[in-house]
């Protein structure tokens, strides 16, 4: 694909949301099984290998995982496998279980439509439910350690500095 081409694909989206902000937002989800041995979660993508791509929200086929998704399933990946982690730290009964994670993106931003939209997630809800019968103390204190220990979690609550290096090997 050549930038004409992305651009003659792009422009009804842009068009359209300039005159309805609300039809680029978009509500991406990931959903992730604690079911199963070990320390795990098996995360649903729908493939085996991944590829990255444009949302269709900005041109893309809708058969690629758009960063977003890939955001989505590494933070349901991660609290997930944490979770378990802390849960058998603690000997805590866990029979099983979903975590899921869902984030409202506005492509207004990301496509320059609009320069007060957020370019990124606006909200990312992340939930888990439980199979315990753990009483609702020890459900806080995992829920509190998962917090604290899932890297995902803490580097989007709390982000590092980032550095950004392009190098040309041509």
């Amino acid at each position: 694909m050549d930038a004409d081409s992305l651009r003659a694909l792009q422009a009804p989206l842009k068009d359209k949301y300039k005159q309805d902000p609300n039809a680029a937002v978009v509500t991406l989800k990931a959903n992730g099984d604690l079911s199963g041995d070990g320390i795990a979660c098996k995360v649903d993508t729908g493939r085996a290998l991944v590829e990255a791509g444009l949302h269709p929200a900005t041109g893309g086929p809708g058969t690629q995982a758009c960063s977003g998704d890939m955001l989505l399933e590494a933070l349901v990946a991660c609290a997930g496998v944490t979770l378990k982690a802390v849960a058998t730290a603690l000997a805590f009964n866990l029979r099983g279980g979903t975590v899921s994670a869902e984030g409202d993106l506005d492509f207004r931003g990301t496509l320059g439509v609009a320069k007060d939209a957020p370019v990124g997630f606006r909200e990312i809800r992340l939930r888990f439910d439980l199979d315990t019968d753990e009483p609702q103390e020890r459900i806080d204190a995992l829920t509190k350690l998962t917090e604290r220990y899932c890297v995902v979690y803490q580097t989007l609550a709390n982000p590092p500095p980032l550095a950004l290096k392009i190098t040309n090997a041509g």
